[in-house]
């Protein structure tokens, strides 16, 4: 299970039974809200001074709400257990008020369970004191306890429908109307009742069980009772702290500023909430974009994937990577070995919008790095874990008929690879990001055939070299003295060169295509992130120029597009790439500093940001993102260690 909360700590995502999979409240409201002295306040009200964190090294939050006008200041901390479907929710509410008076805690859920709301049923269970909402094999049970008492008042009703705002509405007078039954697109609130004196604290604690029948949730219920709802968020604590103080690395980190160290240790931890146990390594989980396309990015894409894999390999985390490496098996067509589009985390074919008709032609859409990735990072996990059995078992299903397919699908006359989409999914042809992609793959393959004494080796190689050749040959323009971002076909086998600046060039020297001191990359890497660098006080990388995605600002000569946190480290990765001094690493430093002051309070990184406020824009957190930037940080220390174990001349 996996649970998403807004600024205002209103869950709306939550997805079961596969992170990413299926979305039960699909951006709807599951709010807060408390009843003081005759006055009440959700806590999206503006009143509310608000803190948003979590507890250091763990999946637990820590947050603080105050309210001057209601005299309550109210801490509040979250968690799903690690081991089972329950979010455990902790309330401390303290009294700021003259005199002894009541409060009352109220929590509303609105669900769209199997994310439609037609056929819900919510009701009020007096056997076991909680509301449990359900459809088909989907239950969902909400309940909880003061120190004296458990659930206070009780209601559903219908939301959304007929212009029923929902059972939300009914609270804000402090009391709700204990309709104990509902059905169709409904919604519930239940509360909580306690009096505190002056000064004094209370806690109140709550519960919500995911399972698939009533039974199911049930017996999560009496789990939270009978084992104690402090002994299983204490559990959760220890096993995160213990996940994330990574061993392979904690020296290391050492020579990082604290705050690089603290947004290193978050990131692993957020890329791990969007990683389903059954592989899927999900872009992203947030319903806000939603309010833009009416879609969401809650798939799993084998080009994120790979990038999120090859970073948790450096730092042991082969469990999780190798259960991608196995949905990435199971999802390869047989009839053609190339990873399609995007994936739903139970392996089924996600949305898209490639169409399968070229002009007056079908072929199959795809993206060729999304395959080369998953590849070039299988090779990565081998070099760190030197599991040649478990390769042994990927080498005949996966390996060879991707890596056969990536040498056949090239064009004869310039050996780079025929027209794909590109890796930001928008345009066709024969892209510089696919062929550093590609090149990356197929020397990985000569390496893998090499380890099984496969004669297919010298052909990877030899067609890799080839790949290489045809970049420098084709790709390469004297006029503007760059790599061109993209060959547009034109019919008979001709090309056009698409000679717009874009970011995803570095890929002619992350996966070893071109040295990174190579005088036709240098040359096309300076003037790239020269034209990309964003000219405002926030600073940072735009994708491409004249980017339209989420854009914010049509004056393209300072902005040529919103600043990227991705292309922004990739702009430090290279730098750190050819760096031969310590003094030529201040400048990737600075980018990955600049990267931490684009953090939330909460240390969530998202897509882009706003050229002008630094506003998050687009979908936070974004998985990638957070592993491009623990990629950087792992990268700057490799050469930081170069650099100091290096000679110096005299």
């Amino acid at each position: 299970m996996l649970v998403a909360m807004d600024g205002d700590l209103s869950i709306r995502d939550l997805t079961f039974p596969y992170v990413g999979l299926h979305n039960h409240v699909s951006g709807n409201y599951c709010r807060i809200g408390i009843w003081a002295g005759d006055q009440f306040a959700w806590l999206s009200d503006p009143r509310w001074q608000r803190s948003l964190r979590y507890e250091a090294d763990t999946l637990i939050t820590n947050s603080v709400f105050n309210n001057g006008d209601l005299a309550i200041t109210l801490s509040i901390s979250d968690c799903i257990c690690h081991q089972q479907n329950i979010l455990l929710r902790q309330f401390k509410i303290t009294s700021t008020s003259s005199s002894p008076r009541e409060v009352r805690l109220f929590l509303s859920h609105c669900f769209h369970i199997a994310e439609t709301d037609i056929g819900d049923t919510a009701f009020f269970n007096p056997f076991v004191d909680s509301m449990v909402h359900y459809k088909r094999d989907n239950y969902f049970l909400i309940s909880g306890s003061t120190s004296h008492e458990g659930i206070y008042e009780y209601t559903t009703g219908v939301f959304g429908f007929n212009g029923a705002e929902g059972t939300w509405r009914d609270a804000e007078d402090g009391n709700l109307s204990m309709n104990p039954v509902q059905q169709g697109s409904v919604d519930s609130t239940i509360s909580f009742r306690a009096t505190i004196n002056p000064g004094e604290t209370t806690t109140i604690r709550a519960w919500l069980c995911a399972g698939h029948t009533l039974a199911e949730v049930t017996h999560l219920h009496y789990k939270v009772i009978n084992s104690g709802f402090d002994q299983l968020r204490q559990q959760t604590r220890s096993y995160w702290a213990a996940w994330s103080k990574n061993e392979t690395i904690s020296e290391r980190l050492n020579q990082l500023p604290t705050r690089l160290v603290d947004l290193f240790r978050r990131s692993l931890l957020i890329i791990r909430t969007q990683i389903d146990n059954r592989g899927a390594i999900i872009a992203a989980n947030d319903s806000d974009i939603m309010s833009t396309i009416r879609a969401n990015y809650s798939y799993m894409w084998p080009r994120d994937g790979a990038l999120v894999a090859a970073s948790l390999d450096r730092l042991g985390y082969q469990d999780i990577t190798r259960r991608f490496f196995e949905f990435c098996k199971q999802a390869l067509p047989c009839d053609r070995a190339a990873l399609m589009h995007k994936y739903s985390a139970d392996g089924s074919w996600g949305a898209s919008w490639h169409p399968w008709v070229v002009g007056n032609h079908n072929e199959v859409p795809f993206q060729q790095d999304s395959t080369a990735l998953v590849i070039y990072a299988l090779w990565q996990h081998f070099i760190m874990h030197n599991d040649l059995e478990y390769i042994e078992h990927l080498y005949d299903d996966f390996i060879v008929p991707a890596s056969d397919f990536m040498v056949q699908y090239r064009d004869p006359d310039t050996s780079l690879p025929l027209p794909s989409y590109d890796l930001w999914e928008e345009r066709r042809g024969v892209h510089a990001y696919t062929c550093g992609t590609v090149y990356g793959a197929l020397f990985a393959a000569s390496k893998f055939a090499a380890l099984f004494n496969d004669d297919r080796s010298e052909s990877y190689l030899a067609s890799a070299n080839e790949l290489r050749k045809g970049i420098v040959t084709h790709l390469w323009s004297e006029e503007h003295k760059r790599f061109a971002r993209r060959l547009v076909p034109t019919g008979e086998g001709k090309y056009e060169k698409d000679m717009i600046m874009d970011s995803a060039a570095y890929a002619l020297f992350a996966f070893g295509a071109l040295p990174p001191d190579h005088p036709k990359l240098v040359s096309s890497m300076d003037q790239t992130f020269e034209r990309l660098q964003i000219q405002s006080t926030i600073g940072g990388t735009a994708r491409y120029e004249q980017d339209y995605y989420f854009n914010i600002s049509e004056d393209f000569g300072p902005v040529p597009g919103n600043p990227w946190i991705i292309c922004t480290l990739w702009q430090a990765q290279y730098h750190i790439a050819k760096a031969t001094e310590l003094l030529h690493l201040e400048q990737p430093l600075s980018l990955l500093n600049w990267t931490a002051d684009r953090a939330a309070e909460s240390g969530i990184l998202p897509e882009q940001v706003d050229p002008y406020t630094g506003q998050h824009l687009s979908v936070s957190p974004l998985t990638w993102s957070h592993a491009e930037f623990v990629s950087t940080c792992l990268q700057y220390l490799d050469k930081l260690d170069i650099l100091h174990s290096s000679p110096v001349s005299v």
